[in-house]
């Protein structure tokens, strides 16, 4: 049987400023969906990378003396840093300033302008630099004639643009969206379903053809091919990444994408002239844009003014105070994978990390450990006479599994975190309902003991293995404490594991020696000032 494979995207990100929040958020829940699939036994592929040839990129190099090239190169490494220091398991980080990527936009664009999909016309309208987007006239009194993202003027334009005929796809658009139909042998979907009914509203209005290129960029961007007044429009530049990237042989296998994350403010981008862009050159669509929203802080939107900006050095902050993998794990479980933004306290923060991470399964792990050591010298015992986990049903293990499965194929990574978390809380209380403590004092009762710790030990190797996606490395610590880091070794370096097998109930066996250890997450205590 072919192995499946899984290709994930995050947004490429402008190269304007240095990486924040917003940017490690979304490559947190890619990076998640990557492991989870390596971990499936999938043959993934992951990839984020850069934006560069946007307008304000080429006017913050000027406003700071060097050259574009220069602050590029500079905040393009800012991002590159940053994702290896958090672990990151990207495959590739495509840059669009790359020949590989401006080699291959030519010869889409040039195919386009073969078929007779882009044509050279005058455009007259509104135009949102903050964005670097063209507005159409309904959509800008919509917006009072101000950006609905920074609240500037937009802009009003008389040029010679090349034009891509959006509007030939609107029926196509509907088909996938609202119908939910096949394509061309594709499917699309946006995710959730209310970003999807907002895409679908604004196509119903009418789709008019768009300008894919500028004028007066003389030394930054992708050129038409045949005339070189004319630069490919960053927004069509950039889409085409995620498939200029694997556009070669070794690589073609991973398209279509199986899912783009971005954020909710570039969803028109990604839900409507993507998936046209592509029908018109033939090609595959993505199956899903998923469209998250924002992080606010302390209740509040983020500004540096206000000084609640969750910038390099906060989330150093975080790492360094709790550890990477609590930082992963409250991104991914609380952020705003919905159409509401999260806000990311440190009150909350903390809450998440001593009731989810120090007092579940930080503190089950210890407990599991400490009583095998004190009552089997540190090696799981054989098992003694059957003591069921629950007094309904005994496969929660396996209940837990079906939900964190179902979750993550819906990208609902709260859901999954819970599921896991679920089935440690269910070993927490089935220590307390069975009291191993209590009956080991009784030297007779030593096998129901065995039994017990044996139970909870298996089912928290179960739920860590649900857990290794949000937090690699304190599960891998777990495993080789348990006996099992061949798990880690057959994930590293983007590994393949088996799920399947590894969640199945029977992996641990009696003489299996189990070590103790430091906590795997100190219960943190809010300094007093």
């Amino acid at each position: 049987m072919e192995q499946k494979r899984f290709y994930v995207t995050t947004p490429i990100y402008y190269v304007n400023d240095r990486p924040h929040i917003g940017h490690v958020y979304t490559t947190t829940i890619a990076d998640v969906m990557a492991r989870y699939h390596r971990m499936m036994g999938h043959d993934t592929f992951f990839l984020t990378g850069t934006d560069e040839h946007a307008t304000k990129v080429v006017d913050a190099a000027a406003e700071r003396g060097i050259t574009t090239q220069q602050w590029a190169d500079q905040n393009a490494t800012a991002f590159q840093e940053t994702f290896e220091r958090l672990e990151m398991s990207n495959d590739d980080f495509i840059r669009t300033s790359q020949k590989r990527h401006m080699d291959r936009v030519t010869g889409y664009v040039q195919k386009l302008l073969d078929s007779g999909d882009v044509y050279l016309g005058d455009y007259e309208g509104w135009y949102d630099a903050g964005q670097e987007e063209y507005v159409p006239e309904n959509k800008a009194k919509e917006y009072d004639f101000v950006s609905p993202v920074n609240g500037k003027p937009l802009v009003k334009k008389t040029e010679q643009n090349y034009f891509f005929k959006l509007s030939k796809y609107q029926d196509a658009l509907l088909a996938l969206l609202d119908l939910g139909e096949e394509v061309n042998g594709s499917t699309f979907d946006v995710q959730p379903s209310a970003r999807k009914n907002e895409i679908v509203a604004r196509v119903k209005e009418g789709l008019h053809d768009i300008p894919m290129t500028r004028t007066g960029m003389t030394d930054w961007g992708i050129k038409v091919p045949g005339d070189e007044e004319h630069t490919i429009y960053v927004w069509v530049d950039a889409l085409f990444n995620y498939f200029s990237t694997v556009d070669t042989d070794d690589r073609k296998k991973y398209w279509p994408a199986e899912v783009h994350f971005i954020a909710k403010d570039i969803l028109w981008f990604h839900a409507a002239i993507w998936p046209a862009l592509l029908m018109a050159l033939g090609e595959k669509l993505p199956k899903v844009v998923y469209s998250h929203s924002y992080w606010i802080s302390e209740g509040q939107k983020m500004s540096k003014s206000l000084g609640n900006f969750i910038d390099l050095e906060k989330i150093d902050h975080y790492v360094e105070t709790f550890s990477l993998d609590a930082l992963r794990w409250f991104l991914a479980t609380n952020g705003p994978m919905g159409t509401t933004d999260s806000d990311f306290a440190e009150s909350k923060f903390i809450e998440v990390y001593n009731s989810d991470l120090a007092n579940t399964f930080g503190n089950c792990a210890s407990r599991i450990s400490n009583m095998v050591a004190k009552y089997f010298d540190g090696v799981m015992p054989e098992k003694g006479p059957h003591v069921p986990m629950s007094d309904e049903y005994d496969n929660i293990a396996e209940q837990c599994v079906t939900k964190y499965t179902e979750a993550m194929a819906n990208y609902q990574l709260a859901k999954a975190g819970d599921a896991a978390m679920e089935l440690v809380r269910a070993v927490d209380s089935y220590i307390e309902r069975t009291g191993p403590f209590k009956l080991a004092k009784d030297p007779e009762k030593l096998p129901e003991v065995a039994s017990i710790l044996y139970n909870c030990a298996e089912a928290l190797r179960i739920a860590s293995v649900m857990l290794w996606p949000f937090m690699p490395d304190k599960v891998q610590t777990f495993w080789s404490r348990i006996g099992f880091a061949a798990y880690g070794e057959a994930l590293a370096d983007k590994g393949a594991g088996q799920f399947e097998q590894w969640t199945n109930w029977g992996y641990l066996q009696p003489g299996t020696a189990i070590e103790k250890g430091d906590a795997l997450f100190m219960r943190y205590q809010v300094p007093k000032k």
